[in-house]
């Protein structure tokens, strides 16, 4: 049996951004027919939304580009979500921080920045649309969407040596 390289996606209500980068990356995990050895999910900081779906506007957004983000339900991160996943990622640096004052020191180093997988984009964080308008949700799908180019690579390796 084979085992599966997890990912875990991190913002602050679980709302916008990181359902966003769940979906695109999970779209990325099928095209690629990863499936079966990557497991991807997203959480919050913060319990605002707990088993609600994504924002309205981030599900519209995401179905101009061609993903479904109906089916994904928000949750707060866990204790256990440090074990259990191989990547932590958080979208800017008002989650890094408290993800990073919770995470067991032994589990620091599975914790770091999406937008460090962007490839063409320079951007140090995913900005939060959720008070902002249509703008600010395309323009959060576009360095997703890098990001995911470069996550999708690093991750091939990752399940190539495992």
């Amino acid at each position: 049996m084979t085992s599966k390289y997890s990912v875990l996606f991190v913002c602050m209500g679980n709302a916008c951004r990181s359902p966003t980068t769940q979906g695109k990356f999970r779209q990325k995990v099928i095209e690629q027919g990863l499936a079966s050895q990557v497991t991807v999910d997203s959480a919050g900081t913060h319990n605002y939304h707990p088993d609600s779906p994504p924002d309205e506007r981030s599900q519209v957004h995401a179905a101009k580009r061609g993903y479904d983000l109906s089916d994904l339900r928000a949750r707060q991160i866990e204790d256990e979500d440090f074990e259990r996943y191989d990547l932590i990622l958080v979208v800017d640096w008002n989650n890094l921080a408290p993800v990073k004052d919770v995470c067991p020191p032994k589990y620091q180093v599975k914790v770091r920045r999406l937008t460090e997988f962007c490839i063409q984009h320079d951007s140090p964080v995913v900005p939060d649309p959720y008070n902002g308008g249509s703008h600010e949700f395309d323009h959060v799908l576009d360095l997703v969407e890098d990001a995911c180019k470069g996550l999708i690579k690093y991750v091939k390796q990752k399940v190539a040596l495992a």
